[in-house]
């Protein structure tokens, strides 16, 4: 599994991996074509469909005879749930076990691999190619924050969320992911990733970290700008010398073929970083707002898909945001609001996103304004706004969550009553159905009519886990 297996015997049957009682899948899901197989035969991914809400996922199954190091499995399912529900990363749902596999349930993404895109396109315009290469290193960005490589950064690994999307992004391929300690200066060893895509510093075998992970994503820059691998042999990777001059090259820009540059650097303590990329002036001014605005209604219809009571945390978490993290938002919100009048309607968040009519109609643009509207004034304002499309990693944070159920638990004793859940509803404008009661009895799961600490959390990651329809997630 990965590239963190040991040569252990593969476990029988009766072994336990993941520490809870054995289920079956079967009773739950039903399991329908194969959507690949991972290396060697060892991972089988099926779709699936739940069998209560008739919702379609993706089933990653990994038989335990071909499981050699239980731990490698447990520690890429500590990772996926770890960066799980970041906007370019695949969300996953659940994971079982039976006596025969592991069973990883996970956002189905039915647009295909990057790969697939990139040789049916030849090569990609700067704009569409500053698109796709954000939204790689976005999601790098998340694996090296909590200090996770993923090892194996290629087109494979990347799928978009459905057939007519170019934007939305997903990374998959966990098996690689391993954790850098750079507290304590410890660098990890070994050759690992594919051929094309793999740094000059893991050929020469020496200590690699994040930097590999930007070199491979550099080397898909440098496909998608021009349909073809800077290197072929793996001297070349050693030299990292590459063509930027003949065609389609004289035809690119000065600032593209700088941000290459930077990115497949040879020296790795030399290399960008994925925040640089990110902050770029190729990508900042390439990956325009069609780019983000996917983002946007794919989190407008996460929220959506959330009970009342998760919403308003969500709002209250957003109040308490510094201005630094919700400044790009608020800029975007007083774009859209064309009157300037502090809200904005639906017709006005329709008009200000750039997507197609035909991805986004007007009908679905109001029942996203209706979703988040919590004060049922028919208008958008920015709080809702930014409580409704806010990356659920900064407002998920245990302190963020914590913060708000004290904002909740208004005397302090730890819990949150049906009285203070009212007096926050009545600061915040929330009106309509459901009434306090119900929003505090969809969450109260020992029925005495107040919610502690561990139900109010529950309730946040049960929903954080949602999973939104609609076709721009490619769910049909």
């Amino acid at each position: 599994m990965g590239c963190c297996g040991s040569k252990n015997l593969p476990l029988s049957g009766n072994i336990l991996i993941l520490g809870k009682p054995f289920e079956d899948i079967k009773k739950l899901y039903r399991l329908g074509k194969v959507l690949g197989k991972g290396s060697l035969g060892k991972t089988t991914t099926y779709m699936c469909q739940e069998i209560s809400t008739g919702k379609r996922y993706a089933c990653k199954s990994i038989p335990k005879k071909k499981i050699s190091n239980k731990e490698a499995v447990k520690k890429e399912i500590q990772i996926m749930n770890q960066v799980s529900g970041h906007d370019n990363i695949v969300e996953i749902k659940a994971v079982y076990e039976d006596a025969e596999s592991i069973h990883i349930v996970m956002e189905l993404c039915g647009g295909g691999e990057l790969s697939d895109r990139i040789e049916a396109n030849s090569y990609y315009s700067e704009k569409d190619s500053a698109g796709i290469l954000s939204s790689i290193v976005n999601a790098l960005q998340i694996f090296h924050s909590i200090g996770v490589i993923h090892r194996d950064v290629k087109p494979k690994n990347f799928l978009f969320l459905s057939e007519d999307d170019d934007v939305l992004l997903k990374a998959i391929g966990f098996g690689s992911c391993v954790y850098i300690k750079e507290v304590t200066g410890i660098e990890l060893k070994g050759e690992v990733g594919s051929k094309h895509y793999v740094a000059p510093e893991v050929l020469r075998g020496r200590s690699s970290g994040k930097e590999i992970d930007i070199w491979s994503a550099g080397v898909i820059l440098y496909q998608l700008l021009c349909g073809k691998q800077p290197f072929e042999t793996e001297d070349e990777i050693r030299q990292g010398t590459f063509d930027l001059e003949s065609q389609p090259w004289p035809c690119v820009s000065m600032s593209a073929k700088d941000l290459i540059k930077k990115m497949l650097t040879n020296d790795p303590k030399k290399r960008i970083s994925a925040s640089d990329v990110l902050e770029h002036p190729w990508i900042k001014s390439e990956a325009a707002n069609n780019h983000t605005d996917h983002f946007l209604v794919s989190r407008m219809k996460r929220f959506g898909s959330m009970s009342k009571l998760t919403k308003l945390a969500f709002k209250v978490i957003a109040e308490g945001l510094a201005e630094e993290e919700v400044k790009d938002l608020k800029t975007r919100f007083k774009d859209m609001d064309i009157d300037q009048s502090g809200s904005i309607t639906y017709g006005e968040l329709r008009a200000g996103l750039s997507i197609p009519e035909k991805e986004l109609s007007m009908n679905e643009a109001k029942q996203l304004m209706e979703a988040a509207d919590l004060d049922g004034n028919g208008r958008m304002d920015i709080e809702e706004f930014v409580s409704a499309t806010m990356e659920r990693q900064i407002l998920d944070k245990d302190e963020n969550v914590h913060k708000a159920f004290q904002h909740f638990d208004k005397d302090g004793n730890g819990y949150i009553t049906k009285d203070e859940l009212e007096r926050v509803m009545m600061e915040h404008g929330v009106r309509g159905e459901p009434n306090a009661k119900e929003m505090i009895s969809e969450a109260d799961k020992d029925n005495d009519g107040r919610l502690d600490h561990e139900e109010f959390c529950t309730m946040m990651r049960r929903n954080r886990k949602l999973q939104p329809q609609g076709k721009l997630l490619g769910i049909h």
